[in-house]
């Protein structure tokens, strides 16, 4: 009994020896994998283009500082992945309605990046009272000839403040001469980017000193027009069926007031969190249209 006891007590030792033995060459495996992995971890500098251009204006990058101010955009949406991704899936969605009005009114394409950089294509609202895609103010907004109040706020209309943007950037572009100018007048104001051009007696945009939200606001643009341009480039791959899409819609004329939005959304089909997700505008559950307006509703199909 005593040498059987003796033999089990043997086995086991031995059984346990082998197995720390085993489980300290799977660790040393694993730290060499480890190890492996963080040296072939490589983040890289991203390369400045010898030359840029927007609305068909040269891009000035002779100066260290203009140089350092688009390296910076630059990395901040390479390497801001998620962030990056999100506006790369939704542009298709958006560009497919914007580009058509911006060629029509008479503003260059490039234009649609500002809208990207304005609001991640996403009708929010800024701390500052700002609001839909294109971010306008309630009273720049009425004065470019949106309706605005407690029922309908075009403001969140793509199409409608596409075109009210449109009208403010040619205003400022025959103000200042320059479509770089009448970027950076969109974000300052015109009446900001005009004392600052007269305090400091320049004539262009990157020989202006600003506060850090027009100073970046620009470089922005560019830095985000480089990566939609060519995303596989800055490391971003999306196939097509992955880029955001709606199902389409067509378009209702409507000049009658509606009591139950609700019940007009059962009516044509849908429900009401679907209505509001195409007519983001419609802002109660209900159209007063006492002036018996037309709106152009959309319905999906």
């Amino acid at each position: 009994m005593n040498v059987n006891k003796t033999l089990k007590k043997l086995f086991s030792l031995t059984l346990t020896i082998l197995l720390v033995i085993s489980c300290n060459k799977k660790n040393e495996l694993n730290k060499n994998k480890n190890n492996e992995d963080f040296n072939n971890y490589k983040i890289h500098s991203i390369p400045i283009p010898d030359s840029l251009t927007f609305s068909g204006e040269t891009v000035d990058l002779n100066e260290n500082d203009l140089i350092q101010r688009f390296d910076k955009e630059i990395l901040v949406n390479t390497y801001w992945q998620s962030n990056t991704l999100q506006l790369i899936k939704r542009s298709r969605k958006f560009f497919k309605i914007i580009e058509p009005i911006l060629k029509k009114e008479g503003v260059p394409d490039d234009f649609k990046y500002l809208a990207v950089i304005e609001s991640g294509l996403e009708n929010l609202r800024s701390p500052k009272g700002a609001k839909g895609i294109w971010q306008i103010m309630r009273g720049t907004g009425r004065e470019l000839g949106l309706e605005i109040n407690n029922n309908v706020d075009e403001r969140y209309n793509l199409e409608l403040s596409t075109i009210a943007a449109c009208r403010y950037i040619k205003k400022a572009k025959n103000k200042f001469g320059t479509w770089t100018l009448a970027a950076a007048a969109y974000n300052r104001g015109m009446s900001g980017v005009n004392k600052a051009l007269k305090k400091q007696n320049v004539k262009s945009y990157y020989d202006l000193l600003l506060g850090n939200e027009t100073r970046r606001y620009v470089f922005r643009i560019h830095a985000i027009k480089l990566i939609l341009n060519n995303p596989n480039n800055y490391g971003f791959f999306v196939k097509d069926s992955e880029y955001y899409k709606d199902d389409g819609f067509e378009v209702m004329n409507v000049d009658y007031p509606i009591k139950n939005l609700s019940e007009f959304a059962n009516k044509n089909g849908i429900n009401y969190k679907t209505l509001k997700i195409f007519n983001p505008w419609l802002i109660q559950n209900h159209l007063n249209n006492r002036s018996r307006k037309k709106y152009k509703i959309k319905i999906p199909k």
